[in-house]
């Protein structure tokens, strides 16, 4: 039990890097004067999903899901 703990506290450690870079590395999401003039519209805004920074909000979706699992799974007591 106690090897599993540990991996699931490195699991935890590099998960909570690992989301902080990607929410650095994203955008803002204020529009400005772009939305006004119907500046969703582009090209980018139709495809965002395919985009860099639509693979950036997927994997920190992800990241948040696992990292929430994580810290439930290690604050269960069941290691202790």
């Amino acid at each position: 039990m106690e090897i599993l703990k540990i991996v699931l506290t490195i699991l935890f450690v590099i998960d909570g890097i690992a989301l902080t870079i990607i929410v650095l590395l994203q955008e803002g999401k204020s529009a400005g004067l772009g939305s006004i003039a119907g500046g969703a519209e582009t090209y980018w805004g139709q495809n965002k999903g395919r985009s860099m920074e639509g693979a950036l909000v997927k994997s920190t979706k992800f990241l948040a899901c696992l990292f929430m699992i994580l810290a439930a799974a290690l604050n269960l007591g069941v290691f202790n």
